[in-house]
Protein backbone atom coordinates (compact mmCIF):
# COMPACT_ATOMS: atom_id res chain seq x y z
CA UNK A 1 0.00 0.00 0.00
CA UNK A 2 1.32 3.41 -0.94
CA UNK A 3 0.61 6.13 1.63
CA UNK A 4 -1.42 9.11 0.49
CA UNK A 5 1.40 11.43 1.59
CA UNK A 6 4.91 10.67 0.36
CA UNK A 7 7.31 9.46 3.05
CA UNK A 8 9.93 11.96 4.17
CA UNK A 9 13.18 10.00 4.05
CA UNK A 10 15.58 12.72 5.28
CA UNK A 11 14.09 15.00 7.90
CA UNK A 12 15.77 18.27 8.78
CA UNK A 13 14.41 18.40 12.33
CA UNK A 14 17.05 17.17 14.84
CA UNK A 15 14.45 15.39 16.99
CA UNK A 16 13.20 13.50 13.95
CA UNK A 17 16.72 12.50 12.96
CA UNK A 18 17.10 11.00 16.45
CA UNK A 19 13.75 9.22 16.15
CA UNK A 20 14.70 7.85 12.73
CA UNK A 21 18.00 6.52 14.17
CA UNK A 22 16.16 4.96 17.14
CA UNK A 23 13.67 3.31 14.77
CA UNK A 24 16.48 1.89 12.60
CA UNK A 25 18.21 0.44 15.68
CA UNK A 26 15.04 -1.03 17.17
CA UNK A 27 13.24 -2.25 14.03
CA UNK A 28 15.91 -2.31 11.34
CA UNK A 29 14.03 0.39 9.43
CA UNK A 30 12.35 3.74 9.89
CA UNK A 31 8.72 2.98 10.63
CA UNK A 32 6.24 4.31 8.11
CA UNK A 33 4.26 6.57 10.50
CA UNK A 34 7.47 8.39 11.39
CA UNK A 35 8.09 9.14 7.72
CA UNK A 36 4.50 9.88 6.73
CA UNK A 37 2.86 11.45 9.79
CA UNK A 38 5.35 12.55 12.42
CA UNK A 39 7.93 13.97 10.00
CA UNK A 40 5.33 16.60 9.13
CA UNK A 41 4.34 17.37 12.72
CA UNK A 42 7.10 16.34 15.17
CA UNK A 43 5.11 17.35 18.26
CA UNK A 44 2.68 14.56 17.44
CA UNK A 45 5.58 12.12 17.76
CA UNK A 46 6.13 13.34 21.31
CA UNK A 47 2.42 12.89 22.04
CA UNK A 48 2.50 9.38 20.54
CA UNK A 49 5.45 8.54 22.77
CA UNK A 50 3.59 9.69 25.87
CA UNK A 51 0.55 7.62 24.88
CA UNK A 52 2.67 4.49 24.36
CA UNK A 53 4.43 4.98 27.70
CA UNK A 54 1.05 5.37 29.41
CA UNK A 55 -0.22 2.19 27.72
CA UNK A 56 2.77 0.29 29.08
CA UNK A 57 2.01 1.49 32.63
CA UNK A 58 -1.59 0.27 32.73
CA UNK A 59 -2.43 -2.38 35.31
CA UNK A 60 -3.92 -4.63 32.61
CA UNK A 61 -1.73 -7.62 31.82
CA UNK A 62 0.54 -7.11 28.76
CA UNK A 63 -0.99 -9.94 26.74
CA UNK A 64 -4.50 -8.57 27.21
CA UNK A 65 -3.31 -5.11 26.18
CA UNK A 66 -1.87 -6.56 22.97
CA UNK A 67 -5.07 -8.52 22.26
CA UNK A 68 -7.10 -5.33 22.67
CA UNK A 69 -4.75 -3.35 20.42
CA UNK A 70 -4.61 -6.07 17.77
CA UNK A 71 -8.39 -6.44 17.66
CA UNK A 72 -9.04 -2.69 17.49
CA UNK A 73 -6.51 -2.29 14.68
CA UNK A 74 -8.07 -5.23 12.86
CA UNK A 75 -11.57 -3.73 13.16
CA UNK A 76 -10.30 -0.35 11.96
CA UNK A 77 -8.43 -1.81 9.00
CA UNK A 78 -5.07 -0.48 10.16
CA UNK A 79 -2.50 -2.83 8.66
CA UNK A 80 0.43 -1.00 10.24
CA UNK A 81 -0.96 -1.09 13.79
CA UNK A 82 -2.06 -4.71 13.47
CA UNK A 83 1.42 -5.65 12.26
CA UNK A 84 3.01 -3.89 15.24
CA UNK A 85 0.74 -5.74 17.70
CA UNK A 86 1.52 -9.09 16.06
CA UNK A 87 5.25 -8.31 16.08
CA UNK A 88 5.10 -7.47 19.80
CA UNK A 89 3.23 -10.72 20.46
CA UNK A 90 5.95 -12.63 18.61
CA UNK A 91 8.72 -10.81 20.49
CA UNK A 92 7.08 -11.72 23.79
CA UNK A 93 6.50 -15.32 22.64
CA UNK A 94 2.77 -15.09 23.36
CA UNK A 95 1.67 -17.61 20.77
CA UNK A 96 0.20 -16.47 17.48
CA UNK A 97 -2.81 -18.83 17.60
CA UNK A 98 -4.70 -16.47 19.89
CA UNK A 99 -3.89 -13.41 17.82
CA UNK A 100 -4.83 -15.14 14.58
CA UNK A 101 -8.17 -16.17 16.12
CA UNK A 102 -9.12 -12.54 16.81
CA UNK A 103 -11.08 -12.20 13.57
CA UNK A 104 -13.65 -14.63 14.90
CA UNK A 105 -13.20 -17.15 12.10
CA UNK A 106 -11.44 -19.53 14.46
CA UNK A 107 -12.37 -21.16 17.72
CA UNK A 108 -13.18 -18.86 20.65
CA UNK A 109 -11.59 -21.43 22.96
CA UNK A 110 -8.14 -19.80 23.03
CA UNK A 111 -9.63 -16.89 25.00
CA UNK A 112 -10.52 -16.81 28.68
CA UNK A 113 -13.86 -15.36 29.80
CA UNK A 114 -11.98 -12.21 30.90
CA UNK A 115 -10.37 -11.84 27.46
CA UNK A 116 -13.68 -12.46 25.68
CA UNK A 117 -15.30 -9.72 27.77
CA UNK A 118 -12.50 -7.28 26.91
CA UNK A 119 -12.68 -8.16 23.21
CA UNK A 120 -16.47 -7.71 23.23
CA UNK A 121 -15.96 -4.25 24.74
CA UNK A 122 -13.46 -3.43 21.98
CA UNK A 123 -15.87 -4.56 19.26
CA UNK A 124 -18.87 -2.73 20.73
CA UNK A 125 -16.95 0.49 21.38
CA UNK A 126 -15.09 0.49 18.06
CA UNK A 127 -17.96 -0.50 15.79
CA UNK A 128 -20.98 0.97 17.60
CA UNK A 129 -19.54 3.55 20.02
CA UNK A 130 -21.75 1.96 22.68
CA UNK A 131 -21.51 -1.11 24.90
CA UNK A 132 -24.39 -3.56 24.90
CA UNK A 133 -25.95 -4.60 28.22
CA UNK A 134 -24.58 -8.14 27.75
CA UNK A 135 -21.06 -6.82 27.15
CA UNK A 136 -21.32 -4.49 30.13
CA UNK A 137 -22.42 -7.37 32.35
CA UNK A 138 -19.48 -9.51 31.19
CA UNK A 139 -17.00 -6.67 31.63
CA UNK A 140 -18.29 -5.88 35.14
CA UNK A 141 -17.95 -9.55 36.08
CA UNK A 142 -14.27 -9.72 35.11
CA UNK A 143 -12.78 -6.25 35.61
CA UNK A 144 -12.50 -3.70 38.38
CA UNK A 145 -13.73 -0.17 37.74
CA UNK A 146 -10.14 0.99 37.26
CA UNK A 147 -9.50 -1.80 34.76
CA UNK A 148 -12.68 -0.89 32.86
CA UNK A 149 -11.47 2.69 32.54
CA UNK A 150 -8.09 1.38 31.36
CA UNK A 151 -9.75 -0.89 28.77
CA UNK A 152 -11.87 1.95 27.41
CA UNK A 153 -8.87 4.29 27.32
CA UNK A 154 -6.60 1.68 25.71
CA UNK A 155 -9.17 1.04 22.99
CA UNK A 156 -9.64 4.78 22.42
CA UNK A 157 -5.87 5.31 22.19
CA UNK A 158 -5.56 2.45 19.70
CA UNK A 159 -8.42 3.91 17.65
CA UNK A 160 -6.54 7.24 17.64
CA UNK A 161 -3.43 5.61 16.16
CA UNK A 162 -5.47 3.42 13.79
CA UNK A 163 -7.38 6.32 12.30
CA UNK A 164 -4.24 8.28 11.53
CA UNK A 165 -2.51 5.39 9.80
CA UNK A 166 -5.58 3.94 8.07
CA UNK A 167 -6.83 7.29 6.72
CA UNK A 168 -3.40 8.14 5.31
CA UNK A 169 -3.06 4.56 3.99
CA UNK A 170 0.09 3.80 5.96
CA UNK A 171 0.53 0.09 5.33
CA UNK A 172 2.29 -2.66 7.21
CA UNK A 173 6.05 -2.45 7.65
CA UNK A 174 6.24 -6.25 7.67
CA UNK A 175 7.57 -6.42 11.22
CA UNK A 176 5.69 -9.59 12.19
CA UNK A 177 6.64 -11.36 8.96
CA UNK A 178 10.31 -10.47 9.49
CA UNK A 179 10.21 -11.89 13.03
CA UNK A 180 8.50 -15.08 11.86
CA UNK A 181 11.13 -15.53 9.14
CA UNK A 182 14.01 -15.02 11.59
Amino acid sequence: MTPLLPPIERPTNPLLRLLYAWSRRRYGKVLAPLKVIYARKPRLAALAGRIVRTQERLSLEPELRLLVQARASQLNGCAFCHDVALAQALQRKLGMQRFLALDGSGDAAPFSARERAALALVEDATLRRRISPATWQAVRAHFSETEIVELVWLNAAENYFNLQAAVLEVGSDGLAAALEAA
